[in-house]
């Protein structure tokens, strides 16, 4: 889909006589030999002028120049004569002359050839020959052309790609074998056209080298290729036609031939092993021209193999391929072309005409018409020869090399442009095409008008962004680059911007550099569009201030301005108006893709302008969430619902749209809005009723409430609120019925595809309403043997009876509670309630009814007190006044105050009670309860020793102390009060001294510690605590794979593992056993070990 289109155009007049001409890449000049007034004079064109290098007298015999090779590294000239001579010209001679024939092959040369590392020259004698020479002219090999080198290869066509293996019927396949072609080649040379040259070329990378020429013994032109020592690798196959011209491409897969016959002429292609692949003809050239006779002189390919240079007597056609078919891109009226050995599309070319010399660069560019909605049609031209392939990818996406529409022109075009409003295209030296854009209902159709003599309609509209597009020379160093691609933008939202990509792939706006290794771009009204040699997909969105220009990261999974593409894709054209990106792979194929930035930016822009028709099948057709059409202007969807409703009118869109509702605010998530504005304030939900989607179902229920087309809305705005409302859904049935609409059936489907049908006969059910019900079950999968019967039952019961036995069915047992209790069955509801544990509802029914209050409160004390709930189950005795099993289940809930003052309203006899009080006091001595155990003992048993002990015992010495003073017993000071506290002081002084040891001994330890992490902390950190010293012979150093689960350096005390684990078990994180190990280590604190500082 690419053009090639002019650079660079730079002209040297009156130079005579020119030889020959080779590149310096070093000065990137030309270096040319020409024959002047006697003399030959090797000059270099630079940007000043031609200088002059050197001049000496000519060869006294006729020659002519074979080949001119310029090495930068030595600043000299190697010139390759036909008679055998090989100058060099030194442009700064340390040792040997100035000019110098550094050597002489007697019998003559034919072709001679520098390898691409310039390390080795192959030259072709006279005398069929083939000698190898190094730079410093040592002879590596010779070898001679013999015709037993045809015998190598032995090639066998079985004739497949040819007509006469194609399927004809089944008697055709009958007479004869498909696999026998009709006719051989063996090699017949051409009957014109036929120089009796020898070419050669080398491949790429130098390992091998192809010599085309003829064998005398048998008339038969032969492509010899040979390996870098000499080795002879493979000879091609026989061709009839085929002449002298050749050239490997340098990719290495394909070498190109010309075959003639006398009535076309096509290159063909070869591959290393002598068979051929494939070709292509060339277009029609007659045989006289201008009264001379016109014929091939040579295939050259560019550096990297993309363009094909075919040079005839009197011109050069430019060729590409893409997709398997071979595009002529241009035709310079000018025979002689030298590649630049560097720079892909920079050539050199000699006009013997005009005496000139012109060095010329081109760049790969797409003809595409600018990208302003709504006329971007996306429309493409691409020039073949004298045809014009015009698609307009918007009308078809039809893939090359195939178009919509093909023009024929008279001469072969050089370039094609496109007026900025996409009415009319300008052939290069061509007539004037009118592209039609009718409007039609608000739509715009395109037409392309070949036959049309009217001119253009231009339509003009100052509200309408502007984009032009060149492709300049920068000359002036710049960013490194020779030329650059810019467009200039020019619109009210953002302002006057100039983007511009360099030759090396920098992208710059207004200078500034945003990108590189930028290999192609495009600019639409809102977003500038580029791909990366990262193979990535970038938008930016165009802002007014160049340096708020954001350029996204390579994070394709987050961010919807970056995208992953396939290798090597470049942008052809895009169009915003319906989303898409037109991309064309290397080999040629295309790719539409609608990118998410273009969809979403497309999207948010028609809710912006209210157009939510547009919005909503941009979402449909794109498979966006239908959330962002609420969440992206939340205020402004629900002040315009019913603009919305208006807008969209088909119930189905409506339900789709309500059925695609979810809490979750996409604009914030997975479609973030990328371009910078200011923040729109929230108001968050006051309660759960109020939740995003139940907010927009309401607002939806209030819009449609008086339209009747659209009753299945309402049902699917009912179910698709958080929780469902099913009921109200279900009422809302219920009404038509009542109203004998004819639509039952049919929200009965709807609801039913909705909701679970299950669910949605429990909720009929639910609203005792059997006949509803019944509608429901015939819409689902239930068999009406089973739920007929069902349905019959409940409707033989009365009325209170089936209300029950419906709710008891759905398990709403609270409520069929309730109607037990208006049935007024106390024994079945008492029944009920146990069953169902419905203690806490029975008693509120039955609040005001002291017996049976009483009755259902028995019942829930002997739940309370079998579910170990004693204290509740205490309480509920006790209100029924019965003390002992309240005192019972007051001592297994552990509460002897309760347990006590309960047994006393029993009342208990005093030895029970004392019995009672011992027991209680036990239990508190196990609890280590001593003020509990020494107040029973006081106030209940009257043991004062036994309570001044205990109160002792639990550090309470003051209440000790009131109690023997309080009883009038001074001896219990020594032996009780006394002994006590000489038992507490002995323990406390016993905890001292051993914190007083454990300091003395642990903080030096840790002050140590720390020094030898300061001192050296990978050590440290290592484990290596002790620098090797006094490390046990029975530990091994050694890693092992459960040391190794620690991770590295620095990510063994983080708890979390690198990505790559162990090299043995290439886990990604521990295992628990080994998580349990060191939680062990690190509890032991062992000597020595890392966790010993945090252990101490």
């Amino acid at each position: 889909m690419r053009n090639l289109k002019c650079t660079r155009n730079t002209t040297l007049p009156c130079v005579h006589g020119i030889q020959a001409t080779t590149w310096d890449t070093s000065n990137d000049g030309v270096i040319c030999l020409q024959e002047t007034k006697g003399y030959l004079r090797l000059g270099r064109w630079v940007e000043q002028g031609l200088d002059q290098i050197a001049s000496w007298d000519p060869p006294e015999n006729p020659y002519s120049v074979l080949n001119l090779q310029f090495f930068g590294d030595s600043e000299s000239t190697f010139i390759i004569f036909d008679n055998g001579d090989i100058v060099v010209v030194r442009e700064n001679p340390t040792a040997g002359e100035k000019i110098e024939i550094v050597g002489s092959i007697d019998v003559g040369i034919s072709a001679a050839a520098w390898s691409p590392d310039e390390e080795i020259l192959v030259i072709a004698t006279k005398a069929s020959t083939f000698i190898y020479l190094t730079r410093h002219f040592e002879e590596l090999a010779s070898v001679a052309f013999s015709i037993s080198d045809l015998h190598l290869s032995d090639h066998v066509s079985v004739g497949w790609g040819k007509k006469e293996t194609q399927f004809k019927g089944k008697k055709a396949r009958a007479l004869r074998d498909p696999t026998v072609p009709e006719a051989v080649d063996d090699g017949k040379l051409a009957e014109s056209n036929e120089l009796r040259e020898t070419t050669i070329s080398w491949r790429g990378d130098g390992a091998y080298v192809a010599v085309n020429s003829i064998e005398e013994s048998t008339q038969r032109r032969v492509i010899r290729i040979y390996s870098r020592d000499g080795v002879l690798d493979s000879v091609s196959e026989p061709v009839n036609g085929l002449i002298g011209p050749l050239s490997w491409r340098p990719a290495g897969n394909l070498l190109a031939g010309l075959q003639l016959f006398e009535e076309k002429r096509q290159v063909i292609f070869f591959e290393r092993n002598g068979l051929r692949h494939g070709q292509f003809p060339l277009r029609t050239l007659d045989g006289v021209e201008n009264g001379k006779e016109v014929f091939v002189r040579s295939l050259q390919w560019n550096v990297d193999s993309t363009v094909l240079a075919i040079s005839y007597d009197d011109r050069v056609q430019l060729w590409t391929m893409g997709n398997y078919h071979w595009y002529l891109k241009q035709e310079i009226m000018d025979p002689n072309l030298t590649w630049h050995p560097e720079k892909p599309l920079s050539f050199v070319i000699v006009s013997e005409l005009s005496d000139t010399l012109r060095r010329l660069q081109y760049r790969l560019e797409v003809c595409a018409a600018p990208i302003l909605p709504p006329l971007d049609f996306g429309l493409v031209v691409v020039l073949d020869g004298k045809i014009l392939k015009v698609t307009p990818f918007r009308q078809a996406n039809i893939p090359p090399p195939m178009a919509l529409h093909e023009v024929t022109l008279s001469a072969n075009a050089k370039d094609i442009s496109i007026t900025l409003d996409n009415t009319a295209a300008k052939v290069d030296q061509g007539p004037i095409f009118n592209i039609q854009v009718v409007q039609s209902q608000g739509v715009s159709r395109y037409s392309f008008d070949v036959s049309s003599t009217q001119p253009p309609v231009l339509i003009e509209d100052a509200d309408k962004p502007n984009i032009e597009k060149s492709v300049r020379s920068t000359t002036n160093g710049g960013s490194g680059g020779s030329y650059s691609v810019s467009f200039k933008v020019d619109a009210a939202e953002t302002g006057l911007h100039l983007f511009e990509m360099t030759e090396n792939g920098s992208l710059l706006a207004k200078g500034k550099v945003l990108a590189r290794g930028c290999t192609s771009y495009l600019v639409t009204p809102s977003h500038l569009i580029f791909t990366t040699s990262q193979h990535l997909l970038k938008f930016v969105h165009i802002v007014p201030d160049t340096e708020a220009l954001e350029i996204p990261p390579d994070t394709p999974e987050s961010d919807e301005r970056c995208r992953s593409i396939e290798r090597g894709a470049k942008l052809v054209t895009a169009m915003p108006s319906t989303f898409a990106v037109i991309l064309q792979m290397p080999r040629g194929n295309l790719e539409t893709i609608y990118p998410r930035a273009l969809v979403l930016a497309g999207i948010r822009q028609s809710i912006e302008e209210k157009k939510y028709k547009k919005a909503f099948l941009a979402c449909r057709n794109q498979r966006v969430d239908m959330n962002i059409i609420h969440d992206h202007r939340p205020e402004q969807f629900v002040a315009n619902i019913d603009l919305f409703i208006d807008q969209i009118k088909k119930v189905a869109h409506i339900d789709l749209f309500l059925s695609s509702l979810r809490e979750e605010d996409v604009s914030k998530t997975m479609y973030r809005e990328t371009l910078r504005t200011e923040e729109r304030l929230e108001v968050p939900a006051t309660s759960p009723d109020n939740t995003k989607v139940n907010k927009i179902c309401n607002t939806f229920l209030e819009a449609l409430s008086g339209r009747r087309a659209h009753v299945k809305n309402l049902i699917t705005a009912q179910v698709c609120k958080n929780p469902p409302d099913l009921d109200a859904g279900l009422m809302e049935i219920v009404r038509l019925r009542e109203n004998k609409s004819n639509q039952v059936d049919e929200v009965v489907e709807h609801i039913c595809f909705l909701a679970d049908v299950n669910r949605l006969f429990d909720n009929a059910l639910g609203l005792y309403d059997l006949r509803l019900a019944l509608l429901i079950a015939q819409q689902s999968q239930k068999d009406p043997r089973e739920y007929l019967p069902f349905l019959q039952n409940f409707q033989n019961m009365e009325i209170l009876r089936r209300k029950f036995s419906i709710d008891d069915y759905l398990g709403r047992f609270k409520k069929a509670l309730q109607h037990l209790h208006d049935l007024n069955a106390f024994d079945e509801l008492k029944a009920y309630t146990t069953r169902h544990n419905l203690y806490e509802e029975a008693l509120s029914l039955y609040r005001y009814d002291e017996e049976k209050y009483s009755s259902i409160m028995h019942l829930y004390a002997d739940h309370l007190k079998s579910s170990s709930r004693f204290q509740e189950a205490a309480t509920a005795f006790h209100y029924l006044n019965n003390n002992t099993q309240a005192s019972e289940c007051y001592r297994q809930a552990n509460l002897w105050q309760d347990t006590l003052s309960t047994a006393f309203l029993i009342p208990l006899p005093s030895a029970q009670l004392h019995a009672l009080a011992t027991n209680l006091a036990h239990s508190a001595l196990e609890s280590k309860d001593f003020h509990a155990a020494a107040t029973i003992h006081l106030d209940y048993l009257h043991d004062i020793p036994s309570a001044a002990k205990y109160f002792c015992k639990g550090y309470h010495f003051s209440q000790a102390f009131r109690t023997i003073t309080l009883s009038s017993q001074p001896e219990l000071m020594s032996s009780v009060f006394d002994t006590g506290l000489a038992e507490n002081m002995a323990s406390i002084t016993e905890l001292i001294a051993d914190c007083k040891a454990q300091l003395h001994a642990q903080v030096p330890r840790i002050l140590e510690l720390r020094a030898k992490k300061r001192a050296d902390p990978l050590a440290y950190l290592e484990g290596d605590i002790n620098s090797g010293k006094d490390i046990p012979d029975d530990i091994s150093l050694a890693p092992t794979d459960s040391s190794t689960m620690g991770g590295s350096l620095f990510t063994r005390y983080t708890n979390r593992m690198g990505a790559t684990g162990t090299a043995v078990t290439g886990t990604s994180r521990r295992s628990s056993k080994n998580r349990r190990r060191e939680e062990r280590k690190r509890a032991r604190g062992k000597k020595g070990s890392v966790y010993e500082e945090e252990y101490l």
